[in-house]
This record gives C-alpha cells, sequence and structure tokens, in this order.
C-alpha cells in the first residue's frame, strides 16, 4: 500500500476527518485540504449533538488525536482546490495555501492577540462577539496556533503582533503558496453553510435585535461561546424566558431553498432542551409546517412534545416585529388547525435556518451539480466520491457513515490502479 499514491480530502469537517482516519489507518497516504485555519468543520460550532445531546469536543478531539499518532495524514489550511485534472488512479491537483502569518514555532501562548491593536467580528461565533485580528479560532482549535486577520489589519498594525510573539512564530513576509498533488483517488467532504436569513424579509433577521439563527443559538448556549454558554438575548442581555422557534426559516420554499434542509426540526427540539434546562420556568414554542424527525429521532420528538412548557403550532409565520419600547419580539403567524391568525410576544425567536451547499457559490472544478450546487454523484468521475452535506443535507451521524464508506471507494480506486 505505501508504494500507491495518496488519497486527497477536499474539507477538514466531521466528514472529512473521517475519511481521511479511515484510509490513513488502513496505510494509505492522505491530503486534507481546508478553506478554514483550523480542522473540525460546522461540527466545530455545534454545543451538543443529538439525540444524546453530548458535546462535540470529545470526538474532534479523538480524531485530531489520531491525526497527531498517524504519519501518514498531512493537512493544509487556509487551502482552496483551484484545478483537478486527470483520470481515476491519477489525479493532478493544484491548491492555493493562503498565508496564516504565523509559523510552526506558535505556543499559543496568546501574546500576538494580547498586543494586537486591531478587531475583527468573530465568524466562529456568527458575528457575537469580536476577536483581535490575531486570534485562535477557537479554545480546542486544531492546530493549535494563531491566526492573523490580514483584512482587519491597519496600516502597520501587525509590529505589535511581531514584537510581543517571545518565539518567532510571526511571519509577516509569508505570501500565498501553490501546492501541486498527484493522488490517486479524491473525496469531496466540503460540508455547507447556513442559508442568509436576511434574504427572509418577513422573518426580521438583521432588523430585529433579538431574532437569531439556530447556529447561533448553538453558540450562545455553548461554555465557549460569546456569552460563556448563558443564553441571553443579544439586545440587552436578558435571561430568556418565552422563545419561539420558526421552522423551514428559507426551506422547502421555492423562493429561497426549494427543499428540506433534513436537520433543522431536530435542530430545534435539541435547542429547545437548551432553553428548559438553563431556565427551568421558561416556555417555548415552536411554529411549524412539518415536524420531521426520521427513524429512532421520533422518540426525542415525543420526549420534548410531552413537556407541559413546550407547545407546537402548526403554521407559516407571516412577519416578525420588534416591540421598540421593550425589544420583544413579535411574530404574527397563521394557525392552520385552529383556523386563526395570531401574534404573540417573545423575548427572543429562534429561526430555523436551511442548509445550504457550500459549493453553490464557489464549485470545484470537473464535476457536475444541482441548480442548488450540490454534487451529483451519477456524473462523478471514476476515482472521485462525494460525500456528506457536499451531495445533499444530511445530519452528522449519516455523513461519517458516508464518510467511511467513500474511505472504502477511495481504497477500491487505488487498488484498480
Amino acid at each position: 500500500m505505501s508504494e500507491r499514491k495518496g488519497v486527497l480530502v477536499i474539507g477538514g469537517g466531521i466528514s472529512g476527518l473521517t475519511a481521511a482516519l479511515e484510509l490513513a489507518e488502513t496505510g494509505c497516504d492522505v491530503f486534507i485540504a481546508e478553506k478554514n485555519p483550523y480542522l473540525g468543520g460546522r461540527v466545530a460550532q455545534l454545543n451538543k449533538y443529538f439525540p444524546k445531546l453530548c458535546p462535540p469536543t470529545c470526538g474532534l478531539e479523538m480524531n485530531f488525536r489520531r491525526i497527531k499518532e498517524n504519519g501518514r495524514v498531512k493537512f493544509f489550511t487556509q487551502a482552496g482546490v483551484e484545478k483537478i485534472s486527470g483520470q481515476e488512479g491519477n489525479y493532478d491537483v493544484t491548491l492555493k495555501v493562503n498565508p496564516r502569518y504565523v509559523n510552526d514555532r506558535c505556543t499559543g501562548c496568546n501574546a500576538c492577540a494580547e498586543a494586537c491593536p486591531a478587531e475583527r467580528p468573530n465568524d466562529f461565533n456568527f458575528g457575537m462577539d469580536k476577536t483581535k485580528a490575531a486570534y485562535l479560532p477557537f479554545d480546542q482549535a486544531f492546530p493549535f496556533k494563531y491566526v492573523i486577520d490580514d483584512k482587519h489589519c491597519k496600516a502597520n498594525c501587525g509590529k505589535a503582533c511581531l514584537e510581543a510573539c517571545k518565539y518567532g512564530a510571526i511571519d509577516l513576509g509569508m505570501k500565498a503558496e501553490t501546492v501541486t498533488l498527484n493522488v490517486g483517488s479524491i473525496v469531496v467532504a466540503t460540508g455547507w453553510n447556513l442559508y442568509d436569513s436576511t434574504r427572509m424579509d418577513n422573518l426580521g433577521f438583521g432588523k430585529v435585535k433579538n431574532v437569531i439563527t439556530n447556529m447561533m443559538m448553538e453558540r450562545l448556549a455553548s461554555s465557549s461561546g460569546p456569552t460563556k454558554g448563558k443564553i441571553v438575548r443579544p439586545s440587552d442581555g436578558k435571561a430568556v424566558s418565552n422563545v419561539a422557534f420558526v421552522q423551514c426559516a428559507g426551506s422547502r420554499d421555492e423562493n429561497h431553498l426549494a427543499y428540506c434542509s433534513y436537520i433543522c426540526c431536530m435542530a430545534s427540539l435539541k435547542q429547545v432542551t437548551y432553553i428548559r434546562e438553563q431556565y427551568p420556568e421558561s416556555k417555548a414554542k415552536i411554529f411549524y409546517i412539518d415536524i420531521r424527525t426520521p427513524g429512532r429521532y421520533e422518540q426525542f420528538y415525543w420526549k420534548v412534545r410531552d413537556d407541559a412548557n413546550v407547545s407546537f403550532l402548526k403554521g407559516k409565520v407571516a412577519r416578525i416585529t420588534e416591540d421598540e419600547a421593550t425589544g420583544d419580539v413579535i411574530v404574527e403567524a397563521e394557525d392552520i388547525l385552529s383556523g386563526r391568525k395570531i401574534k404573540e410576544s417573545f423575548d427572543m425567536v429562534v429561526l430555523a435556518a436551511g442548509m445550504e451547499s457550500s459549493l453553490k457559490e464557489s464549485r470545484l472544478p470537473e464535476m457536475s451539480y444541482t441548480e442548488d450546487g450540490f454534487i451529483l454523484p451519477s456524473k462523478l468521475k471514476k476515482g472521485i466520491t462525494a460525500v456528506g452535506t457536499a451531495k445533499s443535507p444530511v445530519d452528522v451521524q449519516r455523513s461519517v457513515q458516508d464518510a467511511t464508506g467513500a474511505a472504502l471507494k477511495g481504497i477500491q480506486s487505488l487498488v484498480r490502479r
């Protein structure tokens, strides 16, 4: 096996990590190309997995340790694929690796961030707080190495970071590099993006201060998030006692995402438990079209449904506005089962924003796509396999299962050639 060509995994989220490790632990050389400055993808931003409601940090840390202990895995962060050519058993791939401005001497001491005079919106927390322009992406980031966001460095501000570092880890002269790989097969695990909720004018996101997305809720509930796990509303830091969850925020809508995003119902049910556990007297209301909890997830739904402080209303939300005096959020919706229109006030509203392909706007070469930017597996060249949400919306469990199967396909491509 050591004489065979390696495998390129595009994407370092849970699907990419799983495929890479399964391949490496069978003796394959593996290269991971990840666009972010860290591995872990969307899972790293979650507070808990469903249905067991355990934190993802344990599983990620285990995978990161497996990478450290396996010399067959090499990864490139801040890397994008520019060109793919060739055929099964012999693919040439060109990567562009953007500069981090921090080298391998970094010890994670935080001196550069303490000295840095510039700030940036914290994209890991969806802009709910800020970091310095020299920053560690999150507490358990892998690689555990700082990065400098040159878009937010002003004038000569990088000099402060350079002077503060005792280890010579700051390299302001770093340039983008081109890396060429020759591999036998490719696994595409490019993940997903959250649909832009500002496109839905009626739901108030970006205009009504206490309307947030489901992924923002994950970060609010996380002990490593902007409020250290305290779920409060953004406008004034008030503890929430009455929260609405709006399902299909963009999904199943021909004007936005025509498909079901698969995970949204389970994500909202999970987040209801965050509220109820943190505030035992709180109430939650879910506005839905259909509750979709496939397979064994149905039992999780029953548990939430049977909570006396949780209510469900079947109907589309027509409009969300703000009570300017109190900051409360006013939800107007159609109650389909009673045939009435309702208008209720809440401390905060959480939009179950849909899942969008990360390739919708920036597509990889040599691949075919649906209108929504998901890869069409049936039209991929031999030796290229798409996994997880690169193909369609799926949850973490199915992504991991799919990635394990992709590892086998990658090995078969190497053997055939």
